[in-house]
């Protein structure tokens, strides 16, 4: 008897129950290609441990959008990539870090020149603004002030970017957390060519379009991936079987007779 699949279940149910596992933040494109991810772990990687937004251990805590765990623990870690912004955001290196935060440097040191003009400025406008006026008011003091918070602002910018910034695709501590790599991405949005090293790439569809390179990595992580994945795992599929379930209908659905006055 044949296996039943996600794949037998009908769109508009599957649609409505994945809405479920989706988070505020997810595009619906993200939201479906994660579970053609799920998808593709499950029936062509054989994982059968899986679990969606894992945090792994290691720099930062880093968090994966999706981690299989198949025969032999093999690990399979897939990131999805739905437009080229999301994609370029983990396709940059050591070096372009290190450049940002070199800009982040001199930033810091701008805004601290520019505090001390400002000190320097509210002096001279405390002792020469005449009595009874403003001293906020010296055209000196503003320019400074204006200055002043344009280097802030500019170094908040940056600081959020630093925060944020990620090098995913090529941080040699990130491709240690599993045997293998792989983009999910709609097709065309990723040529071959600009691939990252290791990294292999899915589509939508769940074809393999370039199979990812196998490393040899100790599996520290392992026990920790598997009781997490374990429970992802048995929601989700709970969830697609339940309502492969509920699109039959149940006996008391199929007996339960119309309200009154529905047509």
């Amino acid at each position: 008897m044949r296996q039943n699949s996600c794949n037998d279940i009908d769109p508009v149910y599957l649609s409505a129950n994945q809405e479920l596992l989706r988070s505020g933040s997810e595009t619906a494109t993200t939201a479906e290609l994660k579970w053609a991810a799920w998808r593709w772990l499950y029936e062509s990687a054989g994982c059968r441990s899986i679990g969606f937004e894992v945090k792994l251990e290691g720099p930062f805590g880093r968090i994966a959008d999706v981690v299989g765990i198949g025969p032999k623990n093999v690990v399979y870690i897939v990131e999805v990539k739905s437009s080229r912004a999301d994609l370029k955001r983990d396709d940059r290196s050591a070096a372009d870090q290190a450049r940002v935060k070199a800009e982040y440097s001199a930033l810091v040191d701008s805004a601290e020149l520019t505090a001390t003009i400002l000190g320097e400025a509210r002096l001279a406008a405390l002792a020469t603004t005449p009595p009874g006026d403003d001293w906020r008011e010296a055209e000196r003091y503003k320019s400074a002030m204006r200055e002043h918070n344009q280097a802030q602002e500019r170094l908040a910018k940056r600081s959020r970017t630093l925060k944020a910034f990620s090098t995913k695709f090529h941080d040699p501590r990130y491709l240690a957390c599993a045997d293998y790599h792989c983009i999910m991405a709609p097709a065309g949005l990723i040529s071959i060519s600009e691939l990252p090293h290791y990294w292999g790439l899915l589509n939508q569809d769940g074809n393999t379009v370039v199979a990812p390179t196998p490393k040899q990595v100790r599996r520290n992580t392992t026990h920790i991936l598997r009781a997490i994945a374990k429970a992802n795992t048995r929601d989700i599929r709970k969830l697609c079987l339940g309502t492969l379930s509920n699109q039959a209908g149940s006996p008391e659905e199929k007996t339960r007779k119309p309200d009154k006055g529905s047509s």
